[in-house]
């Protein structure tokens, strides 16, 4: 580790923070109906657009509408781009001639984008057609974005309401989640990529000579319109095959600061918005300050481990960190902070190889999802994971001062916990059943480009990224089969709404509450007790639940590559 490498993190984690407030504020004048920067503008477009739904932005919605609504929204996304992909071949846009994509990758990859995952059992340049990429990719990566921040708006509301049947209106929340927030912010950082050497056209690939002589094909594209909401919106589906290792998506040490930022502004700044509209933004900064502590003992701990290296190639000689896998122009610090942010996120993009890092270094990003990615998390997808968590971490607190849990104001009874510990037992289910069954199917285990725990970290880490709608993979795996794709397809749903439907059931039951006074007796929860009790819950549950798995994967291939044994 060295001193300019930590210098860089700060800086990193400075920027982030000094956009929480700003941009919190700005969130929570858009989803509360008030006048902003851009009201001028796009207020008119806004309403054409309820009308033209057959919506207001007066209508209010019970939880069970909103997510209906939501539900049937999604499914039509999902069909519209089944169709994108399963018709590629006769549509316009196509100028490399690229063939339909077959049943199984159309379902994986429609599931994926759908999901926010982005997950891709193909090459971007060599697969898909720049229509597919802009009407079919980069249109989900805009609207599964705004889905998740519409749900965790929901249930805000279902803490800042008392009484109240509703907890908002979907099509308005992802409406304004699109028009005032994501698409400004992507036009704006789109310019900014093309600034910096980003290619954004819709001609045709460029044939080049090398200087042997021989013929290359150079892939370009409209790169820059996808880059831009696959890090805001923490999608991270790349335009290219090696994703932000690729010069053209990820020119320089400024586009990758940019893209690192650009993946935690919004999540951040959640946590902001959450505060102002419950009335106390001590509590929003209680749970950044608990995503900060995860968030900061993960980049700690895969800095020092890729830092370290191998014993096993030292030995030959070779000094210095691990750099297999990684660009040089990033180097070992700027690789292994965009591996933790982008699984603390559920964005997926990366800018290293991970299955290229040492076990230890393998094991956050692994870590980091397995908790549900609620470090900072997904736009809205983390944020309202972590609040899972919260009801989970406030009943733990009212059991051992023997009352009734309170959060807000709002007293957490049964069904409110049974429907969080329903939500977050979703994703070891889906993640660690898939895994299982895929170790000891002889079709699924010749996929697996490694021998011994590392390839069994390699199954682990793509049912993990999959149920955690991360998207990123371990590498050596070949996933694109008709197993691991609808397998893979299948986790992501699982993990998508099988945690929505559960989290928009409490927001409906929280808003209709009465709001209690605190007392005496009230446990605080924006303080540094409440930081380390939700932390330490977050840790006991992913210990609890992911420990045998990582034993046998990352832990052990640790400890042989002490003993001098490689996988």
């Amino acid at each position: 580790m060295t001193l300019n490498g930590w210098i860089q993190i700060l800086v990193f984690c400075g920027i982030v923070l000094l956009l929480v407030k700003p941009l919190g504020g700005y969130m929570t004048r858009v989803f509360n109906g008030e006048r902003s920067l851009l009201s001028p503008v796009l207020g008119p477009v806004e309403r054409g657009l309820y009308a033209l739904a057959g919506t207001s932005e007066r209508e209010d919605q019970h939880w069970t509408t909103y997510a209906a609504g939501m539900l049937a929204f999604n499914l039509a996304g999902f069909l519209v781009l089944y169709g994108v992909l399963r018709l590629q071949e006769v549509l316009p846009l196509n100028p490399q001639g690229m063939a339909a994509v077959g049943p199984e990758l159309a379902f994986n990859t429609a599931a994926s984008f759908v999901t926010n995952t982005n997950w891709q059992n193909y090459g971007g340049e060599t697969t898909l057609s720049y229509l597919t990429q802009m009407v079919g990719l980069t249109v989900q990566n805009f609207v599964s974005a705004a889905t998740g921040i519409a749900v965790a708006v929901a249930l805000i509301r279902g803490f800042a309401r008392a009484s109240a049947k509703a907890i908002g209106n979907f099509w308005v929340d992802m409406t304004r989640a699109t028009l005032y927030l994501l698409l400004p912010l992507s036009i704006i950082l789109t310019l900014v990529y093309v600034a910096l050497g980003v290619p954004q056209t819709l001609g045709a690939y460029v044939e080049a000579t090398t200087l042997e002589g021989a013929r290359q094909t150079i892939a370009v594209g409209p790169v820059a319109s996808q880059l831009a909401i696959k890090m805001l919106g923490t999608n991270g589906g790349g335009f290219f095959n090696v994703n932000s290792a690729h010069p053209f998506e990820n020119p320089d040490a400024i586009s990758n600061l940019i893209q690192m930022v650009s993946i935690f502004a919004i999540g951040a700044a959640m946590t902001n918005m959450f505060g102002r509209m419950v009335g106390n933004q001590r509590q929003g900064w209680a749970i950044l300050a608990t995503m900060g502590v995860l968030f900061i003992a993960g980049v700690v701990v895969c800095y020092w481990a890729e830092a370290a290296g191998n014993p096993l190639v030292q030995a030959l000689g070779l000094e210095g960190g691990n750099m297999e896998g990684k660009e040089v122009r990033f180097g070992i610090s700027m690789s292994a902070l965009f591996a933790v942010i982008t699984t603390a996120a559920s964005c997926g993009a990366v800018n290293a190889m991970h299955g290229s890092f040492t076990a230890l270094g393998g094991l956050i990003p692994l870590i980091n999802m397995e908790l549900g990615e609620i470090i900072v998390g997904g736009v809205g997808a983390g944020f309202y994971g972590i609040l899972l968590f919260v009801v989970l971490a406030v009943f733990v607190a009212g059991l051992m001062v023997g009352r009734t849990p309170e959060y807000l104001g709002k007293k957490i009874e049964a069904k409110e916990v049974k429907m969080a510990v329903l939500a977050i037992l979703c994703l070891p289910a889906a993640m660690l059943i898939f895994t299982a069954i895929s170790v000891v199917m002889p079709s699924a285990v010749a996929s697996v480009g490694n021998s011994g725990p590392h390839g069994f970290s390699e199954i682990l880490y793509a049912y993990t990224s999959a149920a955690a709608n991360n998207g990123s993979a371990f590498g050596g795996l070949t996933g694109n089969t008709p197993w691991y794709n609808i397998t893979l397809g299948l986790a992501m749903l699982i993990g998508r709404f099988l945690i929505i439907v559960p989290a928009l059931a409490i927001a409906g039951s929280l808003a209709t509450k009465k709001s209690v006074a605190a007392s005496a007796g009230t446990f605080p929860t924006d303080g540094p007790l409440f930081i380390g009790l939700l932390a330490g819950v977050i840790m006991i549950v992913g210990g609890l639940t992911f420990f045998p798995a990582l034993a046998v994967g990352p832990i052990v291939e640790h400890l042989s590559m002490l003993l001098g044994q490689a996988f």
